[in-house]
């Protein structure tokens, strides 16, 4: 007899699970099967149990499959800048089921005696956040300059919190760099007259090293283009000459070996009117101005016989080091400025009237016993490029770079070649290559630098084609625009800012190189574009140097956006096969490179900026590093990257690139750069014009068939080669 439907139903409600399934009080009656990683091994069974190293929250569903812990991030890596830290991971291999996979930063500093670990203090700050992190990368800033610290990247879930298994985490030591001072803070007015004000100001809170100097830029209100700067060494400061009664502005930063800090805010002070000062005070100051006077006409006429007296010699008007005591308080004049002792101040060696002089000051001599050569690294105009390790005493012994002066040098030969020393010792900055010093007293005559493992960056790029992060190659940049910044603002100008000078160390560390005054560019002819006034690296150089000779650091911008764009297309060289002749009317006729391949567009954008004709136009350095700063603080501003066929656009007028190129089929183009093997493959996957080709990425050469990276390079260099064919049609950008 057939039961009713309803009664099938109230049977089916009261069956009860078998082993295996399991029924939820909060669902439908029927039965469920143990979701994974779960069991059970009773009847009538309402939850499931997890297996053996799988967890459920209370706040999981029952039919939810049981879930572990995630395994540590991967490919961790760091990239320093100064004091900050940007770190970057992938996700871990095993997310143990979930998704709700976060991430925790542990900082802890090395102590000095490097025996223990502290945390990191709150001053510390991490951006976007420390713990719960969503995104695979965190920048933390404020660190302690040359400090060692140890990071900890912990990836958790939602069952890590249950279990205490261990942490799962990857770890990262990195060292801070030097680092410019923070801002000054604090700063108040003392004592004022009617003519002068005394300020006085407080240390930056993070000095980040010895305060080597202090800056200090006045001028009165509302006449900011006439202002006054001061340099010394005390936290204090009496400015004179000032007008009655009027409001002035005062801007303060210091400076350690890392370079300048940025000013302080501004902060205004009133001098006293006139009506302040009694006539007893007043009668003192005209009689303390007699004696003053007195000194005044005594030195001008001092100084009128010396002057008569050297043009009587015949001499020339210049300064002479060779006949200062070694206490002797030292002035220097430069851009028609008053350099006062302790100030960092680039002095050309070529003012002085024996060049050796210069060499001696600047630079350090080296006993040639403390050198030994191991192995010849490179070449270079005057001789050989070694390197080996240099034992001072006292110190542990370091590798270093000797550059050699070889045989039958002449006077003039020797000079130039001690002339970059001179240069080099003037420096001390993390991004500029740091002089040991020299070796002059035996043969061969030697300058010993720094060692740099990684060589030249546009050899280093080319070696390691594809293989670095955005962020990392924006940490070269960074780099390189930190140094420049430095030689700016100690009035140095570089002339040939290029990839070629930059050297890498083992930590990706760009610092520049090359300061020699006369030196061969490059090997090949085309290199160097010779004009009246000496050779000039004619890809790299501004329009209004190689038209007017007109170096300033202005023209250091426009080479350093070519530099940019070197580092960002893994050394490719600038403007391709073209002529010299060919690039300078290129330029002139506004057309600029176009954005490397995956070239992030707001670097494209600097570039480009850093390319204006006018050159008042062009960024400062220190405007640039600010920019690449607040890049690597936000890395999803590089995920725009640049449009490759704006870079065709640059270069190409639409429809004339197959005749250009003289190539009319695809068939025709790949078996002349003997790739014929590919052209089925283009011809299938739609490609079967030399206009559409023309449009072509890496990754479209991947999605065609084409994996060898040997074959890839070699395609995308005769599409470059075409668009470059084209220069005389070139659409100005």
């Amino acid at each position: 007899m057939l039961l009713p439907a309803m009664a099938i139903v109230r049977v089916r409600a009261h069956t009860v699970c078998r082993a295996g399934f399991f029924r939820s009080v909060l669902q439908t009656p029927a039965c469920s099967k143990c979701p994974p990683h779960s069991f059970t091994r009773v009847q009538g069974s309402v939850a499931c149990t997890c297996e053996e190293g799988y967890y459920r929250r209370d706040s999981d569903p029952p039919n939810m499959a049981c879930t572990r812990p995630p395994s540590a991030p991967r490919n961790a890596i760091s990239n320093v800048n100064e004091t900050s830290v940007f770190l970057e991971w992938a996700v871990p291999e095993e997310t143990g089921g979930r998704k709700d996979v976060s991430y925790n930063i542990l900082c802890r500093k090395i102590s000095v005696d490097s025996r223990h670990y502290e945390e990191c203090d709150s001053t510390v700050r991490f951006l976007p956040q420390r713990n719960s992190l969503r995104n695979n990368s965190v920048m933390v800033a404020d660190l302690l300059a040359h400090t060692n610290y140890t990071f900890e990247v912990e990836a958790v879930n939602g069952v890590s919190e249950l279990i205490n298994p261990g942490r799962q985490f990857v770890s990262l030591n990195v060292t801070t760099n030097q680092a410019a001072p923070s801002p000054v803070s604090v700063v108040r007015k003392g004592n004022s007259g009617k003519n002068s004000i005394s300020v006085l100001w407080q240390e930056p809170d993070r000095p980040n090293g010895i305060i080597l100097e202090y800056e200090i830029k006045y001028f009165e209100k509302d006449q900011e283009t006439s202002y006054t700067i001061i340099k010394c060494k005390e936290t204090e400061l009496l400015a004179d000459g000032l007008k009655p009664s009027s409001v002035y502005i005062f801007q303060i930063r210091a400076r350690t070996s890392a370079g300048y800090g940025g000013f302080s805010r501004r902060f205004e002070f009133k001098t006293s009117p006139y009506f302040c000062s009694t006539p007893t005070v007043a009668a003192s100051s005209d009689r303390s101005q007699v004696p003053i006077v007195a000194v005044a006409i005594t030195v001008g006429v001092i100084l009128l016989a010396l002057v008569t007296g050297l043009l009587l010699s015949g001499r020339r008007c210049g300064y002479s080091k060779a006949k200062q005591e070694p206490d002797e308080e030292k002035i220097h004049f430069h851009n028609g400025h008053i350099m006062y002792p302790g100030v960092r101040t680039y002095i050309d060696p070529h003012t002085y009237e024996d060049p050796n002089q210069a060499v001696h000051e600047f630079a350090k001599e080296i006993d040639v016993s403390c050198i030994t050569i191991e192995r010849v690294i490179g070449a270079g105009e005057f001789g050989e490029v070694c390197s080996g390790p240099l034992r001072l005493p006292g110190k542990k012994e370091f590798p270093v770079a000797i550059k050699t002066l070889k045989a039958g040098y002449t006077e003039r030969q020797r000079r130039d070649f001690l002339g970059e020393a001179s240069i080099m010792g003037q420096f001390d900055h993390p991004n500029i290559i740091h002089l040991e010093g020299v070796v002059t007293k035996t043969k061969p005559v030697m300058i010993i630098t720094e060692y740099m493992e990684n060589g030249s960056l546009d050899t280093f790029l080319k070696k390691n084609d594809g293989q670095f992060t955005v962020i990392q190659l924006v940490g070269m940049l960074r780099g390189m625009a930190s140094g420049m910044r430095y030689l700016s603002d100690i009035g140095y100008v570089h002339r040939d800012l290029a990839a070629r000078n930059i050297l890498v160390n083992s930590n990706l560390v760009c610092k520049v190189s090359d300061f020699g005054l006369s030196r061969v560019l490059e090997d090949d002819a085309e290199a160097a574009y010779t004009t009246r006034g000496g050779k000039i690296p004619i890809r790299w150089t501004a329009p209004e140097a190689i038209a007017f000779r007109k170096f300033t650091s202005a023209s250091d911008v426009w080479s350093y956006g070519i530099a940019m764009w070197e580092v960002m297309s893994y050394g490719e060289r600038p403007y391709w096969e073209m002529s010299n002749q060919d690039v300078i009317k290129a330029v002139e006729e506004s057309y600029r490179l176009p954005g490397p391949m995956d070239c992030p567009v707001v670097l494209y954008h600097l570039m480009m900026a850093c390319w204006q004709k006018d050159r008042n136009s062009r960024p400062k350095f220190e405007e640039i590093v600010c920019l690449l700063d607040k890049l690597i603080r936000n890395p999803s501003s590089l995920k725009a990257l640049v449009n490759s066929s704006h870079r065709v656009s640059n270069l190409v007028e639409p429809g004339s690139l197959r005749e250009a190129s003289g190539y009319q089929s695809i068939e025709e183009w790949l078996n002349g750069i003997k790739m014929g093997r590919y052209v089925e493959l283009f011809m299938d996957s739609g490609y079967t014009s030399v206009e559409v080709v023309s449009h072509m990425t890496v990754d479209d050469l991947r999605r065609v068939g084409v994996n060898l990276a040997g074959h890839q390079k070699k395609i995308i260099n005769s599409i470059q080669e075409m668009r470059v064919s084209l220069v005389n049609n070139t659409i100005p950008i």
